[in-house]
Parts: structure tokens; C-alpha cells; sequence
């Protein structure tokens, strides 16, 4: 059974594992990862865990507040998402409230639709009245999983991240 946890330096070797599923340096959405060199050691890995689960108190410079879980069952690393508690003029227009990324050998499962379901709950107790959830165009999947959490499908917009589906979630 999966379960959305606080990141822990514990898992670093099934990060990894993820991680070079994706392929080295791939964006990863929810996951948090600035630079792809600071997790390959067990010191670098627990201080990028240290930045983010301090992100939901103290955002770095430029960042919002934002509450980062990982999608794990057992001790093993399925996945990550991110409630970001605002939205600046960049997530307005293209990052969302919420990302949420599956590593591969994990899809087709309901496994983002499972988390996003329970990070809303988060959403809702930290006052969110509504969330921005976007994905690209062709990511049809990502759109399902959405629109069966309750998205509305607000617009089609080219951003500076390509042509995204921005959905809006009322809580």
C-alpha cells in the first residue's frame, strides 16, 4: 500500500534508482531538484532533503513556501509531489499549485491520481480555497488524473514551458 511521506535521506539509493529511470538531468515534476550533481552522495542527498522539507516553513530566495511529499511503498521511492502554498506570476501562468511526477517503472497504476487526491486534503487544511493544476498537452494521462480529482479545464496556454492545460481544483 503507498503512502505519501516526508522526503528522508533514508531512501537515497531508491532515489537513485528513480532518478536514472527518468535518465540523469530529466526535470522531474514535484520533486524539487535544482541541480542534478547535489543528490549522488550521502551527504549532498540529506542536505537537498534538508532544503526541502524546510521549503514548507522557509522558501529559498525566489521560491513560495511548499510542501514536498514522496510516494513510496515500503522502502521503495514511487514518486514525488509538491503543494506549493501560493502562486507567483510564473506559477500563475505555468507551474500550478501542484506537480507530481511517477517514476516510469511506477505509471498505469493510479498512482498519481491516488496522491493527488491526498495532497488536496493538504491543500484544504492549509486554507487553500482552490488549485491550479497544469500539465503539457499532449500528457494525457497527467490530464486524466486531474480531471478525476475534480479539475476544470480553465485554458490552453503556450507558456514558457510549452503549451500547457491549466485545470483549476476547487476544494
Amino acid at each position: 500500500m503507498p503512502e505519501l511521506i516526508a522526503p528522508t535521506a533514508r531512501l537515497h539509493a531508491s532515489w537513485i534508482e528513480s532518478r536514472d529511470e527518468w535518465g540523469r538531468g530529466v526535470h522531474q515534476d514535484g520533486a524539487g531538484l535544482r541541480e542534478a550533481g547535489e543528490v549522488d552522495t550521502p551527504e549532498g542527498f540529506a542536505e537537498w532533503v534538508a532544503r526541502l522539507n524546510a521549503a514548507e516553513h522557509a522558501a529559498p530566495e525566489g521560491w513560495v513556501p511548499c510542501t514536498f511529499r514522496w510516494m513510496v511503498e515500503g522502502d521503495r521511492y514511487l514518486g514525488a509531489i509538491a503543494l506549493r502554498h501560493e502562486l507567483n506570476d510564473f506559477l500563475l501562468e505555468a507551474g500550478g499549485h501542484i506537480g507530481y511526477g511517477v517514476r516510469p517503472s511506477a505509471r498505469g497504476h493510479g498512482l498519481a491520481s491516488w496522491a493527488l487526491g491526498e495532497i488536496l486534503a493538504e491543500a484544504r487544511k492549509i486554507g487553500l480555497e482552490r488549485v491550479l493544476v497544469t500539465c503539457n498537452v499532449p500528457n494525457i494521462a497527467s490530464a486524466r488524473t486531474i480531471e478525476r480529482n475534480g479539475g476544470v479545464l480553465e485554458d490552453v496556454r503556450d507558456t514558457e514551458l510549452g503549451a500547457l492545460k491549466r485545470y483549476w481544483i476547487t476544494l
